[in-house]
């Protein structure tokens, strides 16, 4: 049985139709690939940055930030002294690892504070870290407490440093 041809009208409805569709796609890779694809974890990363240069900033021009309700500022004792030396905090759980910070003490104040751990077996965490504990210790230092704003992102090791190193302060004014 012989085949039934295709009419004219036909033929150019499928042609157009495929000449369409194949403009549509070009249009739509050509505004893709004009713009920068980007991963959600890139996406995150650039916004963390921007945020993390942004404190950067604030710490640099000495502008103070204010203290959330939920981390009282506690007055410091007069009566109270601290003993110059080497304090190390106990261990702190960071979800993804442990934190544990030595604080170094000299006439009575906060001089340095150094990480002895902190999770950084995921290149997630390294990253995170490495743009965190910098902040965070210039923030202690400039506060001169444990009392001390959380980095965003790095909500978990903010946490844990807070609490070694109020409990490296506890020693210092034994």
């Amino acid at each position: 049985m012989p085949q039934k041809q295709p009419s004219n009208i036909r033929r150019f409805a499928l042609s157009f139709s495929f000449i369409l569709a194949s403009a549509i796609y070009a249009t739509g890779q050509q505004i893709n690939t004009s713009q920068t694809r980007r991963t959600p974890t890139q996406e995150l990363r650039m916004a963390n940055d921007a945020f993390l240069k942004t404190l950067a900033d604030i710490a640099i021009q000495g502008v103070s930030t204010s203290t959330p309700a939920s981390l009282p500022t506690v007055p410091k004792p007069s009566n109270v002294s601290t003993t110059d030396g080497l304090y190390v905090g106990s261990p702190a759980d960071a979800y993804y690892g442990t934190v544990q910070v030595q604080a170094v003490m000299r006439s009575g104040k906060i001089a340095g504070i150094q990480f002895l751990q902190h999770p950084s077996d995921r290149s997630t965490s390294r990253y995170i870290n490495d743009q965190a504990m910098p902040l965070l210790i210039q923030e202690a230092i400039q506060a001169q407490s444990a009392n001390v704003d959380g980095v965003s992102g790095a909500t978990f090791t903010s946490q844990a440093f807070r609490q070694s190193l109020a409990l490296a302060l506890a020693q210092a004014k034994k």
